[in-house]
């Protein structure tokens, strides 16, 4: 792996890895137990120089990285309040990791971005593991042209940056499925059959450190197919795996269902 040297980033021992279930934008402007699951997994992490999210809500042809000094808040949903629009998270940019992460992804061209900013699926749960937006945020697309092996592939080659006191953040849904959402259930904690069977497959998976089947989601039956119809929001899942190394565990938090088809489940490698 190329060793390529911050500026005025520090050597740090390894920082965690977070995957955060962020499901509906509200979560950004309520008081509730996943709220509070992320404020507490926040205490357990040392402060980062800064952070790469990889998020959902960007999907690209090619691989892309912000790189501006002050990335803009994107309200890029519809239908809520206007509280949830009015939310701004003005955290810095930071080109300086912007291309040092362009720098160790050698398997394609990434490409410094200055047009995106940051998308609801990082400024709404990264507000409340940093509410006083003083830590840089990065943000680094998903290229939907590409395979989930090719995903876990050009994760793994991030893990420098841990070694420079960068979080790295994959932030979507294990199981989400909002054309099967039981809108009578919103808020409830509850599951069908399938997301409950899926689910729990995946925790068994992560726990036993087999990423195969993982990666091969789409070979796991009809339980899978319907708990990721599409990939976006379960990918930012394998790019916090694929960093895992031997001696690291997995330790999950928020892990409950809602409204029968999506779950929160996140977790925190270290």
């Amino acid at each position: 792996m190329n060793l390529y040297q911050f500026d005025s980033f520090h050597n740090t021992d390894n920082m965690p890895v977070l995957f955060l279930g962020h499901g509906s934008p509200m979560n950004a402007i309520e008081e509730n137990e996943f709220v509070r699951g992320f404020q507490t997994i926040a205490t357990t992490i040392p402060k980062p120089a800064a952070i790469l999210c990889i998020s959902a809500h960007w999907e690209t042809k090619g691989t892309f990285v912000t790189a501006m000094q002050n990335p803009p808040t994107i309200h890029d949903f519809g239908g809520f309040p206007k509280a949830l629009f009015d939310v701004q998270y003005p955290a810095p940019g930071s080109p300086e990791l912007a291309r040092e992460t362009k720098q160790l992804i050698t398997q394609t061209t990434v490409e410094l971005d200055d047009k995106w900013g940051l998308d609801h699926g990082a400024w709404s749960v990264i507000k409340h593991l940093y509410p006083h937006a003083d830590i840089p945020v990065v943000q680094l697309s998903i290229d939907y042209t590409k395979s989930p092996r090719y995903h876990f592939e050009l994760a793994a080659q991030l893990s420098r940056l841990r070694q420079k006191g960068v979080l790295i953040i994959g932030s979507g849904n294990m199981v989400h499925n909002l054309r099967m959402v039981a809108w009578n259930k919103l808020n409830e904690e509850f599951a069908y059959d399938w997301a409950m069977e899926a689910n729990e497959k995946m925790k068994a998976w992560l726990a036993d450190g087999d990423f195969d089947p993982l990666i091969d989601f789409r070979a796991q039956g009809k339980a899978f197919d319907l708990a990721i119809p599409t990939p976006e929001h379960y990918l930012p899942l394998l790019y916090a795996v694929a960093l895992k190394e031997k001696n690291e565990r997995i330790t999950l938090f928020n892990d409950k269902p809602l409204a029968g088809s999506l779950t929160m489940t996140s977790l925190k490698i270290d």
